[in-house]
């Protein structure tokens, strides 16, 4: 039959169009990209508290303009207690081999507090060419 290749990408059927729709649409729940963070970072108001979730000291070597310093292992209902219980967080770390926004994510998800990752982190801000703030 021409045009059927077996090969890695098409060894296993892709899911029903269905399936597939609620799957990307869950992840958009949970994720957000350092793109759209961008955009909504030049509003005064974006909608979201923007957390910076690695050490002080990384921090300071240059961070997402307009994020707040929390590492992942500061999180706790004190440290987020300045907050409305229903203000939406996004958190990053240093990039996709990290896993520090994923462990302050479900943090703040334990706390029962909405939260979204911002996937690629510091590495994928700097790659789409947005600069750092020191």
């Amino acid at each position: 039959m021409p045009g059927s290749t077996t090969n890695s990408v098409t060894d296993t059927a892709a899911g029903a169009p269905s399936d597939a729709r609620a799957h990307f649409e869950s992840l958009l729940s949970f994720e957000t990209d350092c793109w759209d963070v961008h955009e909504a970072m030049q509003s005064p108001d974006p909608g979201f508290v923007l957390l910076d979730v690695r050490s002080p000291e990384l921090f300071a070597t240059g961070h997402v303009p307009g994020a707040v310093n929390l590492p992942h292992r500061r999180i706790n209902e004190r440290n987020l207690a300045q907050y409305e219980p229903d203000e939406l967080f996004v958190v990053y770390c240093a990039g996709p081999h990290c896993n520090g926004a994923d462990r302050a994510a479900a943090r703040i998800a334990r706390l029962d507090r909405p939260v979204k990752k911002m996937i690629g982190g510091v590495e994928g801000w700097k790659d789409e060419g947005f600069s750092l703030a020191i």
